[in-house]
């Protein structure tokens, strides 16, 4: 049949500079009486394009993770006053981003979270900013609203607040940056309108942003904080189960607006305990 068994045991991105890595680990595997093939290929059979670029993102996922929590709990350290140590302590965090970094393959979703703890670190030092003006629903209704891809805790949780609250007739796209789509109204995403704000997270942006005085926001948005941040800053019970439900939809292959809006769903069900 043609065919030819080969010992496959490593699968990599086909960014250039990662098989020139590959290539010289080939030749030291084979000067050191090892057996080494390198196989450039467009695709796999069985496994989608979508699905080796997921495989890549998860394996990144738990570094970022440990990354964002040691820069939360260096942000909350400083969060009163700044330590003397804060310069030395985000060096080290900052050397283990770019080793992170030289292992990623792909953008992985996890980076944004991290960089978007380095903006709330670089601000600590920064004088403080005028308060943003309220904003008016009547100004966003049957707008576009964007976040990035596979939305997950804040983003979901977000979109059902809008989609409630704010803009009951808002569409909802994804891309990882506001440029691809300039005339939509971004939110929880780097250089956005609505994002997180000092220790709030997007949620908690929006509810102060357009002042909404529902009494039942108030415990959710301490839910939704627990559950995207986990920073203990609220002892809120659910948080844990909507954390692992809605990354587990983000996680789901097909469309994202699929996953979202299962998340809607699954974020009614939740809110209206």
């Amino acid at each position: 049949m043609g065919a030819l068994p080969l010992k496959l045991r490593l699968l990599a991105s086909r960014y250039p500079a990662h098989y020139e890595r590959f290539q010289w680990l080939a030749k030291q595997l084979r000067d050191g009486g090892c057996e080494a093939t390198l196989i450039r290929t467009a695709e796999i059979e069985g496994i989608t394009s979508s699905e080796i670029r997921a495989g890549f993102n998860e394996a990144r996922a738990a570094d970022y993770e440990e990354l964002n929590r040691d820069l939360t709990a260096l942000l909350r350290a400083n969060k009163r006053k700044i330590s003397d140590d804060l310069a030395a302590s985000a060096e080290k965090l900052r050397a283990r981003f770019a080793e992170v970094q030289k292992n990623r393959f792909f953008e992985a979703p996890a980076k944004h979270d991290t960089l978007v703890l380095w903006q709330k670190l670089e601000r600590l030092s920064e004088p403080k900013l005028i308060a943003v003006p309220p904003a008016r629903r009547s100004d966003f209704h049957g707008r576009t609203w964007l976040t990035r891809p596979r939305p997950e805790v804040d983003r979901v949780a977000s979109a059902w607040l809008i989609k409630t609250f704010i803009d009951p007739k808002a569409k909802f796209i994804f891309a990882p940056a506001h440029a691809a789509f300039p005339d939509a109204v971004a939110y929880d995403m780097l250089d956005a309108e609505f994002t997180h704000s000092g220790d709030d997270c997007t949620f908690e942006t929006l509810i102060k942003r357009f002042e909404l005085k529902d009494k039942s926001l108030k415990e959710i948005s301490e839910m939704v904080h627990q559950a995207d941040l986990q920073d203990g800053k609220f002892a809120a019970a659910q948080a844990e189960g909507i954390h692992c439900v809605l990354r587990g939809l983000a996680r789901l292959s097909g469309p994202m607006i699929k996953s979202c809006n299962m998340g809607l769903s699954v974020s009614t069900l939740f809110m209206r305990r």
